[in-house]
């Protein structure tokens, strides 16, 4: 690799003129300039732009650790992140948890080390010692659609507690008496709160029947082995109201069970998702769920780090709370028309 050293001996100046170039290239006469741009291209010169940055501790790398990428609702989030780093000369980093707390602290401890300008988790599941880690470095750090166990942090995110039990109201308001819950682990902080909210609304309503079934997976496919599975059962044993952990299983579900005669959506069944991913309302029965802002979601968590990287003294934690909207269709819809409720 080629060094500075060897730019400045070829274009016969000193080393300090060659970095007044690669910094402030205004400073250095025309003249200069034009041996320097000779001396780097004819030497095959690349900068190394993160050295730089780490040096000076304005490094433009923005680390973003979500729980899973299968989920198109990460994804959209991810790009909501990305725009807005964009927007503010930033660029992004992205890695996936997947759930696995090791692999996120392997993940943290590499961000610490480059010194990256600052971090967004987005995952729920991140360790105590890794949240200690980012705040003993000083790293700017923000939370997104998670709970700070501390007042580190500033955080953004949505009421899942209030989302799922304003969705569980729904189907018990269209005459479901067997709800079940699909969805897991309930490690996952989002996945417990949409459990909480939940039996809030069949504790609100005696004589309705609750139970969860778990998945280790969020996906369509573990949807799909869901539906079977609850198809395969008797009548009398199958729930008439399905709450999913989010909108691919709730698909899933939903093409499992209409696969099968007799099963009818959501006369038998009534089925409702969350997040609101972009195919819920183009799903062979269009999904009720409930929707979560994922562009004001991303948008501001950028925001807040920026805030926090940017401030001459250390600003208060903000915890900025966002209610989701129930966006009911024709698979929980019982009575009435298709409608958004807050």
């Amino acid at each position: 690799m080629v060094s500075i050293r060897e730019v400045a001996q070829r274009a016969n100046v000193s080393v300090g003129t060659v970095s007044k170039y690669l910094n402030t290239p205004h400073r250095v006469s025309p003249v200069t300039s034009r041996r320097i741009r000779k001396a780097i291209k004819d030497l095959g010169y690349v900068r190394n732009e993160a050295a730089r940055q780490l040096r000076a501790g304005q490094s433009k790398i923005l680390a973003f650790v979500a729980l899973e990428l299968s989920n198109p609702f990460s994804g959209e989030v991810a790009q909501a992140v990305e725009r807005r780093a964009a927007e503010a000369g930033l660029f992004m980093v992205l890695v996936s948890s997947s759930g696995d707390a090791v692999r996120e602290s392997e993940y943290i401890e590499m961000f610490v080390q480059q010194r990256v300008r600052g971090v967004i988790l987005a995952s729920g599941s991140t360790r105590p010692a890794d949240l200690d880690l980012l705040a003993a470095r000083k790293i700017p750090t923000v939370l997104l659609d998670a709970y700070a166990p501390s007042d580190r942090f500033s955080s953004v995110g949505i009421d899942d507690v209030f989302g799922a039990e304003r969705a569980v109201t729904h189907l018990i308001e269209q005459g479901c008496r067997s709800i079940a819950f699909v969805g897991g682990p309930d490690t996952i902080r989002q996945v417990a709160e949409r459990i909480e909210g939940a039996q809030r609304a069949v504790r609100d309503h005696p004589g309705v029947a609750f139970r969860v079934i778990a998945t280790e997976e969020r996906t369509v496919p573990a949807g799909r082995a869901v539906g079977d599975a609850i198809a395969a059962r008797p009548q009398r044993d199958r729930p008439d109201g399905i709450i999913a952990a989010n909108d691919s299983l709730a698909i899933g579900i939903m093409q499992a069970l209409t696969a099968r005669p007799g099963i009818r959506i959501p006369a038998d069944i009534a089925v409702v998702g969350y997040d609101d991913i972009d195919f819920a309302a183009s799903a062979t029965v269009p999904l009720t769920t409930v929707r979560r802002p994922r562009h004001i979601l991303g948008r501001t968590a950028v925001d807040l780090v920026r805030d926090h990287a940017e401030a001459a003294d250390p600003l208060p934690v903000r915890r900025i709370v966002i209610q989701p909207e129930l966006v009911v269709r024709a698979s929980s819809l019982r009575h009435g028309q298709d409608r958004t409720a807050t």
